[in-house]
C-alpha cells in the first residue's frame, strides 16, 4: 500500500528557485543523505516521471512520491530521498515571509546552490 504525504504549501510562500530536472543517475549524492532545505524556504519535490520515496527523518516516516503526489518539504526538517527505480524529478524552493531558524543545525543544504545563497 502506498503512503502519500498530505501536506500543502502555505498560501503565503513565493517561488524562489528550482533544481534542474534530475534522474536516478543525475541526483545530487547529498540528496540521498540526511540534509535540510535551504534556510528560510520550503521545498516542493515534483516527480515528472516514475516514482521515488521521501523520508522525513524526524517523523521516521517514508512517503511515496509520483506525478500525482508531490512532497512538501518543511524548513528545518531533516530528510532524504530514496531512489526506487527510473525517475525524473525536480525540487522547487519557496520563500517564507519569516525565516524559520533552528539553533545548532549544521546539516548540509544542497538546495542552496539553486537559490543563489
Amino acid at each position: 500500500m502506498k503512503n502519500y504525504q498530505t501536506l500543502s504549501l502555505p498560501a503565503d510562500v513565493e517561488f524562489a528557485a528550482a533544481t534542474p530536472e534530475l534522474t536516478e543517475k543525475s541526483i545530487l549524492p547529498q540528496m540521498q543523505k540526511t540534509h535540510l532545505a535551504p534556510r528560510g524556504k520550503y521545498g516542493l519535490l515534483r516527480v515528472l516521471a516514475g516514482s521515488l520515496q521521501f523520508v522525513m527523518e524526524d517523523e521516521h516516516a517514508t512517503f511515496d512520491a509520483d506525478v500525482d503526489h508531490p512532497i512538501v518539504i518543511p524548513p528545518e526538517r531533516p530528510h532524504h530521498v530514496k531512489i526506487t527505480g527510473q525517475v525524473r524529478f525536480k525540487v522547487e524552493f519557496y520563500k517564507i515571509p519569516k525565516s524559520c531558524k533552528a539553533s545548532g543545525c549544521d546539516l548540509p543544504r544542497p538546495g542552496e546552490a539553486f537559490c543563489g545563497e
